[in-house]
Order: structure tokens, then sequence, then C-alpha cells
């Protein structure tokens, strides 16, 4: 059977989108997952999202990792399949989609290439010795280091996310530096098992986890730059928790096709 797809991309972050409002795809084979998002024998991408009928909803969202596993939250996914949604002409400005960690409000550009994206809200920050740990719909792990260019993500990502403490469930590492009146973040994504050129919930992590880290309270705006591009974090900061969370970026498709699945 041959599906179309469509590819998008968030700040590089880049995903497979199947309209599957009629249910034509079982997307429960993780092979079949892994092997289109397989970059030398598949499609390729971070990975893959079928948009689908939710009553009470605009859609849903259904994600899986590259790996071909049903993954948490993906921050640059959602805001891509609100991109999404809008190309197929289900909601024109203003949505209300459920995910994975519940219900997601987002707005998109009249262009059709901005969009941001609402949250969960955060009540909890913990810390690993240096490093900041938070779930912000997924499990992130944030340390501030010197000379983040050419600091090797893959392997220190690599090893923290296998280490003891988070082998089992996995968790999404990153690594960020001061730049200008922002920061500069590089993440391992479990899942992807590799470092990727943006995650949407890792830079929203990193941004509420410098606000505690700098004790600032307030509505806080955070510009990001990521390997793909740039992202902006906004949100409301008691000193206890982090409220009206938003993600904003570009959300961009780069092609269709068919596929044989």
């Amino acid at each position: 059977m041959k599906i179309q797809f469509y590819k998008y991309q968030g700040a590089g972050n880049d995903f497979i989108l199947v309209d599957n409002r009629e249910n034509i795809v079982d997307h429960t084979n993780p092979k079949l997952i892994e092997h289109l998002c397989d970059r030398r024998f598949g499609i390729g991408g971070d990975g893959m999202m079928f948009l689908q009928n939710k009553a009470g909803y605009d859609f849903e969202m259904v994600y899986y990792n590259a790996d071909g596993q049903p993954s948490s939250m993906c921050g640059n996914g959602g805001r891509c399949i609100v991109a999404f949604a809008k190309f197929l002409n289900i909601i024109k400005t203003d949505t209300e989609f459920l995910a994975v960690d519940g219900p997601h409000h987002a707005k998109i550009s009249d262009t059709g290439d901005w969009v941001s994206l609402q949250m969960i809200d955060v009540h909890e920050l913990n810390t690993d010795l240096d490093a900041y740990v938070l779930n912000t719909g997924s499990p992130h792990y944030v340390k501030l280091v010197e000379d983040l260019e050419h600091r090797d993500v893959f392997h220190e990502g690599k090893a923290i996310r296998n280490n003891a403490t988070y082998r089992e469930k996995g968790i999404n590492v990153n690594f960020v530096e001061p730049a200008g009146d922002g920061y500069f973040v590089r993440t391992f994504e479990r899942g992807v098992e590799d470092e990727t050129f943006a995650c949407g919930t890792g830079v929203t992590a990193v941004a509420l986890a410098m606000a505690s880290h700098n004790q600032k309270t307030g509505h806080i705006v955070t510009p990001i730059k990521v390997l793909g591009g740039n992202l902006n974090i906004r949100f409301n900061y008691d000193g206890k928790a982090f409220t009206d969370i938003f993600l904003e970026g570009p959300a961009v498709q780069v092609f269709d096709g068919e596929v044989e699945i």
C-alpha cells in the first residue's frame, strides 16, 4: 500500500507527517516507523507523526521516535504538526489539540511558518550534582558548560543518557552556554540516540533551568540558538512554578511524496 507523507522541519528538527484522520495507517509497527525514519533506507527524520481525529479537539498528535517507539512530548514536533494542520485546512490561526502529555494550545502566523506552542506547566526542578533535571513533557538533563561549539555532545550525552541513573527510562541531555541575551544549546535525544539539530522540550527545559539558576522571576523571555536555527521561550516564574510556557519558532514543510508500506 502507498501512503502520502509530508516532511517538516522546525529549526532543523525534522519529522515525517501523515494525515491519518481516516485511520488508513496502522502505526503500531515499530520496525515500519524505524525504517521510514532511517536516513539511508527510508525517508529520514528525527521522528514520525500521525495527525488523527479526536473528539473535543481539532486533532490528536501521535508521535514516535526514530527508533519506532512511542515517545513523550516533542515540542518542535508539536509546532510542525500545527503547521501541518493549517496546511490541511483543519485550523486557521488558533488550535487546541491533544498530545501524549495532555491538551495543548497553539497559535500559528498567517503565513503558516511561525508557531507559538503552549507547553505544560512545570512544578518540579531537581538537581543531579551540577546539572538540573526536569520534565517539560519529556525528561531533560541540563548542564552548563564552556566552549560548547567544540564539545563532544554525542559521546558525553550518550554516556549520561545511559548511566545507572537514567539507563532504564532514558533522558534527553542538554548542554548549554550563555550567548548574548540568551543561550546556545546542543542536545542528545533519547529515542533518536544521537545529537539533533534542535529539541523543543529541551530548549524549554534549558530556559526554565537557567531562570532558576540565575534567580530570575516574573515574566521571562529567553532566546535560544540551536544548530538548526533560533527558538524563543517565554514563561512566568514565581520562584516555585513555571506557568504560561510558550515555545516559539519556525515550522516549515520541506517536501511531500508517496511511500510504499
